[in-house]
């Protein structure tokens, strides 16, 4: 699985689908870089349950078992939610489900969109058993054996949503598989998951991360090697770690984009050029976060994959997805707004 941006990267897929296999054929999508979000429902083909509605942090592109989640919706309007579920109940009545199901969306201008139907019981039915506290694998074999979950006594419709907020987070294992390329996409890498649990996001995305083997640094170095596609969106990131107190390192082209925008950064010079670069930055322990975003065109040998496989080798915290990084601000914000509270409340 690939996202291409233009014709050139389809040409070149094409000739490598076309090595790996002559009989099938490739299968082509509209790719919208949307948020993503999902339902996992349980049907005795006439009354249907959804325990919640999960939304990932990940916008699309990210393979759903890669994407971190949160129960209940932070950011899904009451009219999308609405839209999801109407979605869903149609699914099961005309698949005639009789057990667990997984429909996963895309929410695009407001209008949500099927992008995938699972007729079984998916990798978040753990996650979203445990937040909501119903046993729904021993629930949907009940079902299937016959029984009718109105004798259970339960009503179709989505279930009340918990107080607390519920994060999973996922754990991989490229430090085992150094030959596994550690950026996110389509294709799922995970081995693992994590939950956090709190009273509002920020602490259940800290408890997180924590969970997931991420070292959370209030302050330090952190570098940014952005592709130009990405580089406005990364440039708000970089200011929100400027006001945290974080010094903002970079590669050569990022680095001039942020100087450019009037952010102080410091240049690291190329892997195979310079002795000050990203990979002995790390092993001298001089960064404490990475922030890597790939090229389409990016080689197999190239510095954004050493870069990389250095972070997972030195054990600093590696972020290939955007949306990851502004989940992180979030909790190293709001742990500096605490701190701040409280010197300011010793002060008074």
């Amino acid at each position: 699985m690939e996202i291409v941006t233009n014709r050139q990267d389809l040409s070149d897929y094409m000739k490598r689908a076309v090595k790996v296999s002559l009989k099938h054929p490739v299968l082509i999508d509209s790719y919208l870089t949307v948020r993503e979000a999902e339902i996992d429902l349980l049907s005795d083909g006439q009354t249907i349950i959804v325990p919640g509605i999960m939304e990932h942090i990940e916008r699309a592109g990210v393979h759903s078992g890669d994407s971190m989640s949160v129960y209940p919706s932070q950011y899904l309007d009451q009219n999308v939610q609405e839209q999801m579920l109407d979605a869903a109940f149609k699914l099961a009545k005309e698949l005639h489900t009789i057990g667990l199901m997984n429909v996963q969306f895309v929410i695009h201008e407001q209008q949500a969109y099927v992008i995938e139907v699972n007729p079984r019981a998916s990798r978040t039915l753990p996650f979203i058993s445990k937040a909501t506290d119903l046993p729904l694998a021993q629930l949907a074999t009940r079902v299937m054996l016959g029984e009718k979950l109105a004798d259970l006594g339960f009503k179709s419709g989505l279930m009340a949503p918990k107080k607390l907020v519920y994060v999973k987070a996922l754990v991989f294992s490229f430090n085992k598989l150094p030959k596994v390329d550690s950026s996110l996409g389509p294709e799922m890498k995970s081995t693992g998951e994590v939950m956090g649990v709190d009273r509002n996001l920020a602490k259940a995305l800290y408890k997180a991360f924590v969970a997931a083997g991420f070292k959370v640094h209030e302050h330090g170095n952190v570098l940014f090697t952005i592709a130009d596609r990405d580089k406005k969106e990364a440039l708000a990131l970089a200011k929100r770690f400027d006001e945290l107190g974080y010094v903002l390192w970079a590669t050569a082209g990022t680095s001039s984009f942020l100087h450019e925008n009037h952010l102080p950064v410091r240049q690291l010079g190329k892997i195979s050029e310079d002795q000050l670069n990203p990979v002995t930055a790390m092993r001298q322990g001089k960064l404490q976060i990475v922030i890597n975003r790939l090229k389409t065109d990016e080689p197999l040998e190239s510095d954004g994959r050493a870069i990389r496989a250095a972070a997972i080798e030195n054990g600093v915290p590696l972020f290939t997805s955007l949306d990851t990084v502004a989940a992180f601000l979030q909790v190293l914000e709001s742990r500096s707004f605490n701190v701040s509270a409280i010197n300011k409340g010793d002060k008074s």
